[in-house]
């Protein structure tokens, strides 16, 4: 069974991922990490399933 959207949201933010407010559109959401400087986009739904590309 996959991973849902809100385990993956909750996996990253226990990892140290902020939430950006007030970025992305839609079902989009941005995501950074203090150390690392990248930002991750999440699309998708908190129930929806999380694609392969997005666990990698």
């Amino acid at each position: 069974m996959p991973r849902k959207i809100r385990e993956l949201k909750a996996q990253i933010s226990r990892e140290g991922f902020v939430y950006l407010l007030k970025r992305g559109k839609g079902s989009h959401e941005r995501w950074r990490h203090s150390l690392l400087k990248k930002t991750l986009t999440i699309s998708g739904k908190d129930g929806d399933d999380v694609p392969r590309y997005l666990e990698k």
